[in-house]
């Protein structure tokens, strides 16, 4: 949530020309584009699935035209977490009416197959006696986890997929996404087949009115918390602060300010994070002094009306 409001505002206070109305719709749309990559990803279970089973069509038919013998293992392409995640109502609903597809990127699954079947807890798990379930949703949580993740293939993929099915940050929120996946694996049972449920874009209507407050809120009072923070910058000009930096110091205000029911600790955690994710190796170190003396200040001052937990 934090992420996409403090990427949101990046855009929004680098051109003049944009209007509170049109961030706030740049919000909702790049949750919407994260949520599809959410089910994009999950697809490609099962385009991954696919490629395999037409891989070992085609070594048999290379095997019989050259009257050889060819014995495929199908553990793979029979995998029951596989199997009833394509069968999944809710995933292909959702694929079909936001028109979302691999064709683009299909050289990126092969690449990406490859790489499984070269990889040794693949062929531990194709060797292995044991046939259950729960190794079968194992050896895709290890996929995602140990494969996919920070994968340049699939980056690139991705970024060709950005281009066709008209999205953004698809790159960026890769591992972001990965790590929901991983989750919605854990929590499947094959009990509840083809309804097993998925996650939902917002835990609850609470998440969407925080980033949407915590967006208008910023842009709102933007100049109020620059001059706290220059009030702040020993023998420094804020001209010379990196952009991205004053975003989330300006982002981590509004939340620490104007949100009593989050502790302030909670608070500087969130945007540390972000800032070692987005802005330089300096910056959290930085931002974090600038924020504990404004926290402190107002605190001193009684506009701070929540506990000060800072060291």
């Amino acid at each position: 949530m934090r992420t996409k409001v403090v990427q949101t505002l990046f855009a929004f206070f680098s051109d003049s020309g944009k209007t509170r109305s049109t961030a706030q719709k740049e919000l909702m749309r790049s949750f919407s584009d994260t949520y599809n990559l959410y089910f994009l990803l999950l697809s490609l279970v099962d385009e991954v699935t696919s490629y395999a089973s037409e891989s070992i069509s085609d070594a048999q038919e290379r095997a019989q035209a050259m009257h050889t013998y060819f014995n495929a293992n199908p553990r793979f392409v029979q995998n029951r977490f596989a199997k009833q995640l394509f069968d999944n109502r809710t995933l292909r609903h959702y694929i079909e009416e936001q028109k979302l597809s691999w064709d683009a990127a299909h050289d990126v699954v092969a690449t990406l197959y490859k790489k499984i079947t070269e990889w040794d807890t693949y062929k531990e798990y194709m060797a292995s006696e044991e046939s259950s379930y729960e190794a079968d949703k194992m050896i895709w949580r290890k996929i995602f986890t140990y494969i996919f993740a920070n994968s340049e293939d699939l980056e690139h993929g991705l970024d060709e997929l950005e281009v066709v099915l008209d999205a953004s940050s698809w790159t960026t929120d890769m591992n972001v996404v990965i790590s929901y996946i991983i989750k919605t694996i854990k929590r499947f049972n094959e009990d509840n087949g083809a309804d097993q449920p998925l996650l939902e874009m917002f835990d609850s209507e609470d998440e969407v009115e925080f980033a949407t407050k915590l967006l208008r809120t910023t842009i709102e009072h933007s100049d109020e918390y620059e001059k706290l923070i220059s009030e702040k910058l020993k023998n420094w000009d804020a001209e010379r602060v990196a952009f991205m930096d004053m975003i989330i110091l300006k982002t981590a205000l509004a939340e620490i300010l104007n949100f009593p029911d989050i502790a302030i600790q909670v608070s500087l955690n969130e945007y540390l994070d972000i800032a070692r994710e987005y802005s330089t190796d300096n910056s959290p170190q930085f931002i974090n002094g600038i924020l504990d003396q404004i926290a402190k200040e107002e605190a001193k001052q009684n506009k701070l009306f929540k506990a000060l937990t800072l060291n």
